[in-house]
């Protein structure tokens, strides 16, 4: 009995390696899973190697603006500056003026994405106190300083950066069939007076839109179509016609086949200008899906127009702080959001720099036509055309009256200064001229009664 108990403990050594051991089905899903991984291997590496196509720019963490109360604000959100320039040559760097400005803020728990743009004249400060149209920030200092620009002005946290030229756009829209937009008679002639420079810059064959009403746009047509500013509403209305563009193309590419994502990625990729990591991509793309995209707004909210001396024809936030304010309810639901010193210090000096105004209606402003101050066309041109008086140092108390001296220069041609009452933050002072109050170059506005404002087609400019 032992003996027999014994030879039962005995095992057979098994012959052959763990794979031979397997039946014939596990054989079957382990083939099946290492192609599955080979595949997912070689995918993986084909993607990064696409992605290598971008032209990624590092942007050290310490060279980042960042106000301390937008930190807190922005919590549970990512924000994206998308910076759309034209730039003939391709480069995307500095040495071009943005024509499209748009903060993306994701909400990373329920994946929607917020879009609001910033009219590219509005006047901010683009670095150091100096107030400029914002658009000049990238001009000035590339994408760093178009950040720091947002950061500083919105009370925004802003790390990363997307750059795109115009002339992949079309590219992109035809590659995905068109979009659907509806077009306005009003907007038929312009898109027709502009698409053969679009057409020319892209390398693609012009088709003229025929007639208004809802239709499906080509690549050149739909790229005019957001980039025209001489209907009424000048930029206000443009920037509209972006986001719906936007909008668009974001639909159909949801509903587009691998085939077509993979050509879209070849056209874009080398014409994107970006900070995000390649894993940074990588970990955004796979929840691509799930992203919805929700609310979108302009910014400045509040805001009239005029043509300054020394500036051009400019948006003017009224005020920035409250404006700031309104911004924050709009992407994070904070109505009660208390806007930063920084913020706060701008504010008072835009209020300094162009006097205390009162804001037009979006209703007025979308039915005035728009016309070009000097300024503007030696902007458009890349010339840096600045009047005196344009850089401030914020004061320590927004808000106060002053009693200090006026702001030198801010008459055409620097020949008047201000009095020895100073308008302070709130148009208060003292005795004499506050130095404020500009008198437009011949053809500008009459101080902003009837605005001028943001810019139609300059000579030697871009498309508008």
């Amino acid at each position: 009995m032992a003996n027999r108990r014994g030879r039962r403990g005995r095992r057979r050594r098994k012959t052959g390696s763990w794979f031979t051991r397997l039946s014939t089905g596990k054989k079957v899903g382990v083939c099946l899973g290492g192609v599955v991984l080979a595949l997912a291997a070689s995918g993986v590496v084909y993607v990064a190697a696409k992605l290598g196509k971008i032209d990624t720019k590092e942007i050290p963490q310490e060279d980042i603006i960042i106000n301390a109360e937008a930190e807190e604000a922005g919590e549970g959100f990512t924000n994206v500056a998308l910076f759309g320039v034209d730039s003939r040559e391709g480069d995307l760097a500095e040495g071009t003026r943005t024509d499209c400005i748009i903060v993306g803020s994701l909400n990373n728990k329920t994946k929607e994405i917020k879009m609001a743009s910033v009219y590219r004249d509005t006047l901010l400060d683009i670095k150091d106190g100096e107030l400029q149209k914002c658009n000049a920030a990238y001009s000035f200092g590339g994408p760093e300083q178009a950040i720091n620009m947002l950061n500083k002005n919105l009370d925004l946290d802003i790390q990363k950066y997307i750059t795109v030229d115009f002339s992949v756009v079309a590219e992109v829209i035809d590659l995905l069939g068109g979009v659907e937009i509806d077009v306005k008679d009003e907007e038929v002639q312009y898109i027709n007076e502009f698409i053969d420079e679009t057409g020319a810059v892209a390398g693609k064959e012009v088709h003229y839109v025929e007639q208004g009403g809802s239709q499906t746009l080509d690549g050149v047509q739909a790229t005019t179509y957001a980039r025209i500013r001489s209907t009424a509403g000048g930029d206000f209305t443009r920037t509209e016609r972006q986001r719906l563009v936007i909008e668009k193309m974001v639909d159909k590419l949801k509903g587009s086949n691998l085939a077509t994502i993979n050509d879209i990625v070849d056209k874009v990729l080398p014409s994107i200008s970006t900070n995000f990591t390649t894993a940074e991509i990588l970990s955004y793309a796979k929840d691509f899906a799930k992203y919805t995209l929700g609310e979108n707004t302009g910014f400045p909210f509040d805001k009239t127009t005029d043509t300054i001396s020394g500036l051009g024809s400019i948006v003017i936030p009224v005020t920035l702080a409250d404006n700031v304010q309104k911004l924050h309810e709009f992407l994070y639901g904070k109505s009660e959001y208390a806007v930063s010193s920084t913020v706060q210090n701008i504010s008072g000096s835009i209020v300094s720099r162009i006097g205390q105004r009162e804001a037009t209606d979006d209703e007025t402003l979308n039915s005035q036509t728009y016309t070009t101050a000097p300024e503007d066309a030696a902007q458009e041109k890349g010339n840096n055309y600045s009047g005196g008086g344009n850089t401030y140092t914020p004061p320590s108390n927004p808000g106060s009256s002053g009693n200090g001296t006026g702001n030198e220069g801010n008459s055409p041609g620097g020949d008047n200064s201000g009095g020895s009452g100073g308008s302070g933050n709130n148009g208060g002072g003292g005795d004499g001229g506050s130095g404020n109050t500009e008198q437009p170059e011949t053809g500008g506005g009459s101080g902003g009664t009837t605005p001028p404002a943001p810019d139609t087609p300059s000579e030697g400019g871009t498309t508008e």
